[in-house]
């Protein structure tokens, strides 16, 4: 036992043997090795001090971040569809991926090692459209001989990953050369014809004019951001310029708007909302309200949808009649008083289950309602059937809502009659139940059919851009600069509804409208299946 004592109190092999050399007498440049290993074993000890205090506040970050990560993900997957507006929840959901992209790329690189264990957690990226052009690079090795035994190696495979690239707009300038050719014999001289532009003799080419259209009605860009985008790459284009080629271009597109609003009033069926927008009123030196009324197309009926907008100086119901007059249908609008003008003289009502719904959303989110939560639950009831019907025929509908929906109807008036007996006059809860009550034969006029639409969403996610873009051009300049921007948006939207690419539909109508016929105009409109005329 004692003997197992003395193997373990010995020193370690390196240091005993620097040590024995002093022991015997040695010289003392034999003492400053032994003082060389003492400080440089103090030296290790104080490295793995501070290793430990950096290894404990890496744990303590990545503690933290995971704690932050958690909560952030939390927010996200558990945030209430309707907390906030359309435009605030776009943007809460855009900082959020943001925050959270952060907070991982924070915690890979406090420690480096759990990189690729978090890449592997995340779910498969999508596959790059096979439509774009592939760039190919090839990464060979410095040789190709072996590293060993210098012999010529062969190719096993290829590995191939593709990353996804842009380049800015590129500007570049067409050169239109006309030969010109004499006939010797009678002196006569022809030449080719340049084909008719939008712009007769103007600077811009179709795909200039699109870049500016889309730029400014699609991305929301003011025209003197255009600009500044331009001359990053060298190439001057006024601001002045830019607006002439705008007003020049929505004159040539208003009998194609003016067409698609025909179409619309031939349907039976339409949605109606309308967006408040800001308009310069120069002689004040400020700015007044205006309004973009939408009317879009029934989502649940054949044909392409369309969607129109229609520019106003203000929101009086006029406007409504005016745009509509001689139509008779059914109407989706909100509870907005200018519409009732309509409903007096042979438009059919269908109010919007969504508005109802959001009376009672509204009070759970203020205090948790029992009576609220109840009422979106039959609500959320009906919006399952709508859910379960949305691939059905017309017909196979309406057997659906007719056995499934009208019975959950029924009992959700006689709960609502009863509750309102219940609910004090002038509480919030009495008057979203008096919006439902008041409005009970419009909200329910859907199930009736097989076709009718349940709420007034699909106009309003179409008139959603507007709304986000106004953030960014803040005002219309003028009325016709309003009713221009509602021609072409209009366009532009039908084309976004029927799943065909603005940009691409808009260039190659601008190429062909100069020298188009008015009796075919039908074929440019922005659908999915054009009019043959």
């Amino acid at each position: 036992m004692g003997k197992i004592q003395d193997m373990n109190s010995r020193p370690e092999p390196a240091l005993s043997n620097a040590l024995a050399p002093a022991a015997h007498g040695q010289p003392d440049g034999q003492h400053i090795t032994v003082q060389a290993l003492l400080d440089q074993l103090q030296q290790q000890a104080a490295e793995t001090l501070q290793l430990n205090a950096t290894l404990k506040h890496a744990e303590a970050k990545i503690q933290a971040l995971t704690f932050e990560l958690a909560q952030l993900r939390r927010i996200r997957f558990g945030a209430k569809s309707e907390a906030l507006n359309t435009e605030q929840r776009d943007l809460f959901q855009e900082t959020l991926e943001a925050d959270i992209a952060a907070c991982e790329a924070e915690t890979e690189h406090v420690v480096p090692e759990i990189k690729t264990a978090a890449r592997r957690q995340r779910a498969g990226r999508q596959p790059l459209p096979e439509s774009l052009p592939r760039v190919e690079v090839r990464h060979e090795p410095e040789s190709c001989a072996c590293g060993k035994c210098g012999k010529d190696m062969v190719m096993m495979r290829e590995d191939v990953s593709e990353q996804l690239d842009v380049k800015p707009a590129e500007f570049f300038v067409i050169r239109n050369i006309r030969p010109q050719y004499a006939c010797r014999a009678c002196d006569t001289v022809s030449a080719a014809t340049i084909p008719a532009a939008i712009i007769d003799g103007g600077l811009a080419a179709p795909g200039l004019l699109t870049w500016v259209v889309i730029g400014k009605y699609a991305d929301h860009l003011p025209l003197y951001r255009l600009e500044q985008i331009a001359a990053r790459q060298g190439v001057t284009l006024a601001s002045s310029t830019l607006a002439d080629w705008i007003g020049r271009i929505g004159f040539a597109l208003t009998p194609l708007a003016e067409r698609l609003a025909e179409m619309l009033k031939q349907s039976n069926v339409l949605h109606a909302d309308e967006t408040p927008v800001a308009q310069l009123d120069p002689g004040a030196g400020k700015t007044k309200r205006a309004y973009l009324w939408a009317y879009r197309s029934n989502g649940l009926a054949a044909g392409p949808p369309i969607i129109v907008f229609d520019y106003q100086s203000s929101r009086s119901g006029s406007h409504a009649r005016t745009f509509l007059e001689g139509w008779q249908g059914h109407l989706m609008v909100d509870d907005y008083a200018g519409y009732k003008a309509l409903f007096a003289h042979g438009v059919i009502e269908l109010g919007c289950l969504a508005h109802a719904r959001r009376k009672f959303f509204d009070l759970y989110a203020a205090n948790q309602s029992p009576v609220a939560k109840e009422a979106l639950d039959r609500i959320g009831k009906l919006y399952a059937i709508e859910q379960a019907g949305r691939d059905l025929d017309t017909g196979a509908r309406q057997t659906l809502r007719r056995n499934e929906a009208q019975p959950l109807l029924n009992e959700c008036f006689e709960w609502l009659c009863a509750t309102r007996r219940k609910t004090a006059d002038g509480s919030a809860l009495a008057k979203a139940i008096d919006y439902s009550l008041k409005r009970w034969p419009a909200l329910i006029r859907y199930a009736d059919s097989g076709d009718l639409p349940i709420d007034n969403n699909p106009v309003e996610n179409a008139i959603r851009p507007i709304a986000i873009g106004k953030k960014n051009w803040l005002f219309a300049g003028s009325e016709r600069a309003g009713k221009r921007a509602a021609a072409i948006q209009s366009l532009l939207g039908t084309a976004r509804l029927n799943g065909l690419d603005p940009a691409a539909w808009l260039r190659d109508t601008l190429e062909k409208l100069p020298t188009w016929r008015n009796s075919r105009i039908d074929e440019l409109l922005p659908l999915r299946d054009p009019v043959k005329t």
